[in-house]
């Protein structure tokens, strides 16, 4: 059973999947080995990440390693049709379109929970919350799982708190091949790559705003500064903010940075990040988006209750006129601007990230008798088996200690 939109989409879903592929070395050899060991034969897989060609990839890899894979997205906007076609033409279950409704979001998010599943790879923490609150006669089948991003680890570490976490979940957003690259670098470049695409706008010589300075607002500051712009930054931690006036940004509260900023890029985690009071502040012609996981960052009710005015200014950009004449733009109605306006990180990035969900998953099914239901780290050896895989693509070697340096640095008394 699928819940797609047009099965006839499927070659050209199926193109994109290839190109990626291409692009992926690490995650190709994962699959190379999951084709021989069969690590989830006879297992159930539920899957929800932004359904697009590396995560339908990434889909690819865990069926190839034997897993009955039940699919769907975790955001309406991010969603690609023909993507989810081939998927689905290959035959994996897919539970997912584009610009879903909120009801058929939730929809199809519990026809993958009510498949049963085994391992559960969540992107946010839908699929968790979703078992444990409806479907709480599937939690003794699980496993275990992966959380993809920080948001979701937020929400997970709440629920270990309390004491409602029952099987044990893998932080793949802490591992340092995911952060370090993935959040930085992938955020930093596919957050404008959307922003670009969407408005045609220049960046050099504009003020950009962006909200949260964490491994994600790093990546968006550093290429907003690459292409020209000047940064403000603005935090409520005080080391981040430190870091960031250190990196040569400007620092201030969000209420003064409405003022000046031409774009505002919020990548908190958090809600509410820009109001009201922010709204009244900003110039006309002022854009605003989000890089955080739920579009709860920008107020989008503060901002329709102001409005005179709404209307669709390009394709994925909403124009707010308010009562002086000034227009605030918002693009993709403040979800992902990267996914609901662009296609996501790039390969080579994901590359990692997948191939530490793909070996975490593999990590749950081996050790989940030993495991507790809680959140835990990645395994450090899988990291640095993703890192090391990664340079042998690039065909980089690097230096390895002798007995007698591993000896020194292990040593308290030298």
């Amino acid at each position: 059973m699928n819940l797609i939109r047009d099965i006839s989409l499927y070659e050209s879903g199926q193109r994109k999947i290839d190109w990626v592929k291409a692009h992926m070395p690490v995650l190709r050899s994962i699959e190379a080995d999951f084709s021989e060991t069969k690590p989830f034969k006879g297992l159930k897989v539920a899957l929800s990440i932004h359904l697009e060609a590396k995560t339908a990839y990434l889909c690819t890899v865990l069926a190839a390693g034997g897993a009955e894979m039940y699919v769907t997205g975790s955001n309406p906007l991010s969603t690609q049709d023909d993507v989810a076609a081939a998927l689905a033409h290959n035959g994996l279950n897919v539970f997912a379109w584009y610009n879903a409704t909120s009801e058929e979001y939730m929809t199809h998010l519990r026809e993958v929970i009510k498949a049963g599943p085994d391992v559960i790879i969540d992107d946010g923490g839908d699929l968790v919350n979703l078992i444990h609150n409806e479907y709480p006669e599937f939690l003794p089948n699980v496993m275990g799982g992966c959380e993809e991003t920080t948001t979701g680890i937020i929400r997970l570490v709440s629920m270990a708190k309390d004491g409602a976490l029952k099987f044990p979940m893998i932080a793949v957003n802490n591992a340092k091949c995911k952060y370090l690259f993935d959040n930085r670098y992938g955020t930093g470049q596919s957050v404008w790559d959307g922003i670009n695409r969407t408005t045609n706008l220049i960046v050099a010589g504009k003020k950009v705003v962006v909200a949260g300075y964490g491994w994600c607002g790093k990546g968006v500051a550093m290429r907003a500064n690459a292409l020209g712009a000047q940064v403000i930054v603005t935090e409520i931690d005080p080391i981040k903010a430190m870091e960031a006036r250190m990196d040569g940004f400007s620092v201030m509260e969000m209420v003064d940075a409405a003022k000046e900023g031409d774009f505002f890029v919020t990548v908190t985690g958090c809600k509410d990040v820009i109001t009201k009071k922010s709204f009244e502040n900003m110039k006309d012609g002022a854009i605003c988006c989000n890089a955080g996981h739920f579009n709860v960052e920008i107020n989008l009710p503060d901002l329709e209750e102001m409005a005179v005015e709404i209307k669709e200014q390009r394709n994925n950009i909403m124009g707010y006129t308010l009562p002086d004449g000034r227009t605030i733009s918002v693009i993709a109605e403040g979800r992902l601007v990267n996914l609901a306006a662009g296609d996501g990180h790039p390969a080579e990035i994901m590359d990692m990230s997948f191939s530490i969900q793909a070996l975490c998953a593999e990590y749950i099914v081996k050790n989940h008798q030993r495991l507790t239901a809680s959140v835990i780290d990645v395994p450090e050896e899988i990291d640095k088996k993703v890192a090391l895989r990664k340079l042998n693509s690039w065909g980089t070697e690097i230096d390895v200690l002798t007995p007698e340096q591993e000896k020194y640095v292990n040593s308290w008394n030298v």
